[in-house]
């Protein structure tokens, strides 16, 4: 069976999740899939925005396979940890933005990859948290990194200490979620956001986000610093040649991501 589908079209990825079944958690087999689909989207000329989704309408993902993780040794527990955590550094690494479209439960893991992603859209009629806890371990990929920098420390604590399950519309009020929409609408809502930032010069898409990110781990100085070298990057670009030559003549730039 295949764990990780992966398809291209008009410049959008769609990496989708694909063991409904087992409501798309994460065993060893799917994480070397998903490490295979992003190494190829990273240098892929025709992408330049990414969604990540889970195959049917019950889950993006609940984390990790406890069925598989029963069955395996401390080493091998250790290999997963570390496939997992690195797997979700290479999907924040993407220059292209990315773009969380959770169709269902995000619990643990799932959750962590949402956390991975620059935006999160999330269907009305699900669940979601940092659950770990409960299972007494903690969050091993990303998540107790990702999660304060994102909401702050204190409601980070909170939500990872209590293991708390959150509806999509209180995940949105603590700030780990972008938009909740109705489940008829959850891919067309990603699309649109997608197609909003296509219209935009994907080389500067890129260096906007480099720029912001690397700038957030520094203080305001470096941060400067590195916004004018990441704009540097676009100046000899025909794209911003053939943005000057758009603006001139009205009409709608064709950019090339050259």
């Amino acid at each position: 069976m295949i764990t990780v589908r992966y398809e291209v079209e008009n410049y959008i990825a769609t990496i989708t999740l694909n063991r409904p079944e087992s409501m798309n958690c994460f065993n060893y087999e799917m994480l070397k899939s998903l490490d295979a689909v992003v190494e190829d989207i990273r240098s892929n000329p025709e992408v330049r925005v990414v969604l990540i989704t889970g195959s049917g309408e019950k889950s993006f993902s609940v984390g990790a396979d406890l069925k598989e993780r029963k069955t395996l040794s401390e080493t091998e527990v250790r290999r997963n940890v570390y496939k997992i955590g690195e797997v979700f550094a290479s999907i924040e690494a993407l220059p292209q933005p990315t773009i969380a479209v959770i169709n269902g439960y995000a619990f643990g893991g799932g959750m962590e990859l949402a956390l991975a992603c620059d935006f999160r859209i999330a269907v009305e009629d699900t669940s979601m948290g940092l659950t770990e806890t409960s299972l007494a371990i903690i969050p091993g990929a990303g998540g107790t990194q990702r999660l304060p920098r994102l909401i702050g420390e204190a409601k980070a604590l909170e939500l990872i200490l209590t293991a708390r399950r959150l509806t999509a519309t209180e995940a949105y009020s603590y700030g780990m979620v972008t938009k909740v929409v109705p489940r008829a609408e959850l891919m067309g809502e990603a699309m649109k956001l997608a197609n909003e930032m296509l219209k935009n010069g994907p080389i500067a898409l890129q260096q906007a986000k480099f720029a912001i990110k690397e700038g957030m781990n520094a203080d305001l100085n470096t941060g400067l610093k590195i916004e004018r070298k990441a704009y540097e990057v676009t100046i000899p670009t025909k794209d911003r040649v053939e943005a000057l030559a758009a603006f001139s003549e009205k009409r709608k730039p064709n950019f090339k991501g050259k």
